[in-house]
């Protein structure tokens, strides 16, 4: 009974977490980049920080991944900083 219990819960902890950004609208660095581009305040903020990344042809090849993933692969053309700028736009 204890382990039914346990498994009622864990069930329900993924379903609330998959459902909170979108019921709060808000997303993290750590939110795949076509979750926040889906989203119209988030595809401003992406946008912003960001001109012109979302019209890359190469866009198809890294949307499915986060800001923080994609970082190491820009060559230096995503920063701390616009991290930093992109995440409390987001919040």
């Amino acid at each position: 009974m204890a382990q039914a219990q346990q498994n009622g819960s864990l069930a329900a902890a993924p379903a609330e977490a998959t459902s909170a950004p979108a019921a709060q609208g808000r997303f993290t660095l750590d939110t795949p980049l076509q979750d926040i581009v889906a989203d119209e305040q988030g595809k401003a903020v992406i946008e912003k920080h960001f001109p012109g990344m979302i019209a890359m042809p190469e866009y198809e090849m890294f949307k499915a991944i986060s800001l923080v993933q994609l970082q190491p692969y820009a060559g230096g053309k995503i920063t701390d900083e616009m991290l930093a700028a992109t995440a409390a736009d987001l919040a």
